[in-house]
């Protein structure tokens, strides 16, 4: 099967395709036939090793050789033990602990995959896992009313996370750099904000912030936030999350604000609630450009330089 493989952390430069044996699940495990893998930051930070907590599990060299968790496709065989699927059924699902999904084929344990629905492509579906599971629990406590900034919105998880927040009745601001001002808005902000002209956190307050790209002091961020707000942090540099699970909580504690890292549940129980919306038309599932197998590297590289507007997919088969 061909595959896109790297054996060290640096540019899309280090990544080539190579033939490699068809894999064989374990007893609990599925091989699926991939039909589409989006891409997700994740995917760019493991490819460069940074964050230093994308070398958990592989510090001097990548633990995994083939990128690639947001799978789709159908399945080709299944372990003794798997009980929920059998070959050709079509599945998707977030395989972020083995990866694989930039390949012809992928090995995926059976508790990460969901039944894809009908109405969504499997390039729909793909979209999808870690996006939506994100968005989903990172709106969470957003009402009618409230005031809820997104940053890093113009990209997969924030497109979703501003109509599931638009959704239930939010007042919505999205930050992002110039070119997504426009597509932001297309999904719902109601405000958007260019974050190289101005400073979010000097603005607001709001009741809710959801940040996708962590980089800023402790101090600004409770500044953004109104009295019994709550700040959460998805994703940034190392020190920005270590401030925010240490002086963060106390700070926050102090001057009655939440600051906190949203923990991110995994599976079909925390993606297959977006997934249901798109399929009746409450969400919109955008990708802006699928990008075949053997270029791979130049998807990584479109989303890992911030280009992206939603979601990006790279199609297999």
């Amino acid at each position: 099967m061909k595959a896109v493989v790297y054996d060290r952390y640096g540019s899309p430069d280090g990544l080539r395709i190579e033939d490699l044996p068809k894999p064989s699940p374990a007893a609990r495990q599925v091989l699926v036939k991939i039909a589409a893998t989006s891409v997700n930051l994740s995917d760019w930070e493991a490819l460069r090793g940074s964050p230093l907590y994308a070398r958990i599990g592989g510090l001097r060299s990548p633990a995994r050789r083939t990128l690639g968790s947001d799978i789709a496709g159908r399945v080709e065989a299944v372990g003794s033990a798997v009980t929920r699927f059998r070959p050709g059924d079509e599945v998707y699902g977030d395989n972020l602990m083995l990866k694989g999904g930039f390949a012809e084929y992928a090995i995926a344990p059976e508790s990460v995959l969901a039944r894809k629905p009908a109405a969504l492509t499997f390039a729909e579906a793909s979209a999808i896992p870690q996006a939506g599971a994100i968005a989903h629990q990172g709106t969470a406590g957003a009402g009618a009313g409230s005031r809820v900034l997104i940053n890093g919105a113009g990209g997969g998880s924030g497109a979703f996370a501003i109509q599931l927040a638009k959704r239930l009745g939010a007042q919505v601001s999205g930050v992002d750099n110039a070119g997504k001002l426009d597509f932001m808005r297309s999904v719902g902000a109601d405000e958007v904000i260019d974050y190289r002209s101005r400073d979010f956190t000097r603005g607001g307050p709001y009741d809710l912030i959801l940040d996708l790209v962590a980089y800023r002091s402790v101090f600004a961020y409770r500044r953004a936030l109104a009295p019994g707000g709550r700040y959460r942090c998805v994703g940034g540099s190392v020190p920005a999350v270590l401030r925010v699970l240490t002086v963060g909580a106390l700070a926050g504690r102090l001057s009655n604000r939440r600051l906190g890292v949203l923990a991110v549940r995994e599976g079909p129980a925390h993606f297959e609630p977006v997934a249901d919306l798109c399929v009746a038309g409450d969400l919109g599932i955008h990708i802006d450009r699928a990008f075949t197998l053997d270029e791979t590297p130049k998807a990584l590289a479109y989303v890992g330089e911030g280009r992206a507007l939603g979601k990006v997919v790279v199609s297999v088969t």
